[in-house]
């Protein structure tokens, strides 16, 4: 990396919050807003830069300076001792390593989240592992500064193979910076990729496929439907690279259907449903895809009266912003219509959500509604949320949501 990124930003910015910024500091609140600070001096520095946080009196809190986002300070914490630098990277770096001892010793299981951001008490940073492969992820520009420490943190902790370097779209790498794909650290190993989920074997893109490569937080949940797919017919909608299909016919399901609009990454899902065919269910399973918009597909396989055993409906966020939670919650509804309908007297439904701002209760009532308009009674056998790899530190930290629902009449 360049030079000039090699060094974090030593000078400060004094900020001062509005009483109702204190007040979410002091609850725990990662995420200072523009309209939460009264005063910033200077207000000019570049991303990265340290934030000092004052209530008059005191120091009331310490983060990184974020001149380019509406979420102004990402608060590293409320102790006005806090030193921002490698010594505080390892801290909250180790700490995040031994909450997730157990996977870290499961030979089953080989990708897992190590850094899930303001969760783990690092704002916009995830650090995801595939083995001896490390993906480290931004989501804002106040990282860049501190990159090279935070991989030399990394490197010495684990001694990866490589790590590679992702960002989201709204980053902007500076001049001479890392671009989303680099490998910044080691060298990334020939060929294809793959990694385990408990003992399954799947592939993993980590340079161009989705989030650092693989959807890692369904994992419990991919458990659990393998071990409700022994004799069902099974159908997965946003099925994405396959995770639920593959663990539903390691489970011992009769068939799988896979729906997605991507037919590459059906193709991928096809793969690493092959990847695992030396399990003799995943060699007995019939394995079925269909390319295509998933709210066109339910309606057709209701017209063609297809029903399933076991319905898996797994779409992508709905909700970008406040504005956009009523669409969300409709397109939710119309999901669970169809899955209901889908879903044989006496199988089971599963609707999940990664919507943040559409909260369990309100998935629910969704799914009561849905059950009055298409008079498909159901019992709710489960609610699941965040597995021990994605904690939820704070309110809006908790995103991942999923409601088993045993599906009783068709009328």
């Amino acid at each position: 990396m360049a030079e000039h990124l090699a060094s974090p930003a030593q000078r400060r910015v004094a900020v001062r919050p509005t009483p109702a910024g204190l007040r979410a500091i002091r609850s725990g609140d990662p995420w200072l807003f523009d309209g939460s600070i009264s005063a910033a001096d200077p207000a000019d520095l570049p991303p990265g830069a340290t934030a000092v946080l004052f209530d008059g009196k005191r120091v009331a809190g310490v983060g990184l300076w974020d001149p380019n986002s509406p979420i102004r300070v990402k608060v590293l914490g409320g102790n006005g001792q806090l030193q921002v630098g490698p010594a505080l990277w390892e801290q909250r770096l180790a700490a995040a390593l031994h909450r997730r001892f157990e996977l870290d010793r499961d030979p089953q299981t080989t990708a897992w989240r190590w850094v899930h951001g303001e969760n783990d008490g690092l704002p916009g940073l995830v650090v995801d592992r595939y083995g001896e492969v490390v993906v480290l992820k931004i989501y804002s520009d106040i990282w860049f500064v501190h990159l090279d420490d935070i991989v030399s943190v990394i490197a010495s902790m684990v001694d990866p193979s490589c790590i590679v370097f992702r960002s989201a779209r709204r980053v902007t790498s500076p001049s001479g910076g890392p671009r989303d794909g680099d490998t910044i650290f080691g060298e990334l190993p020939s060929g294809a990729l793959t990694y385990l989920e408990k003992g399954l074997v799947f592939g993993v893109d980590v340079v161009a496929g989705n989030k650092t490569g693989a959807f890692l937080d369904q994992r419990d949940n991919r458990w659990l439907i393998r071990s409700h797919s022994d004799g069902a017919r099974v159908l997965d909608v946003f099925t994405a690279t396959g995770g639920f299909a593959v663990s539903a016919a390691a489970g011992g399901a009769k068939s799988v259907h896979m729906v997605d609009i991507s037919q590459p990454a059906l193709n991928v899902a096809v793969e690493n449903m092959r990847r695992n065919r030396q399990i003799p269910e995943v060699r007995r399973c019939e394995v079925t895809s269909q390319c295509g918009d998933a709210f066109v597909v339910l309606d057709d396989l209701i017209d063609q009266r297809r029903t399933f055993d076991l319905v898996i409906i797994d779409p992508p966020s709905f909700a970008q912003n406040e504005r956009s939670v009523p669409g969300a919650l409709a397109a939710y509804r119309r999901l669970a219509r169809a899955g209901l309908r889908l879903t044989e007297p006496g199988g089971l439904f599963v609707q999940a959500s990664c919507s943040s701002r559409v909260d369990v209760e309100q998935l629910a009532e969704v799914l009561r509604q849905a059950s009055r308009e298409v008079r498909r009674n159901f019992r709710e056998v489960r609610r699941t949320a965040h597995a021990i790899d994605h904690p939820v530190g704070f309110t809006r930290g908790a995103y991942l949501k999923a409601l088993y629902a045993a599906v009783a009449t068709s009328d």
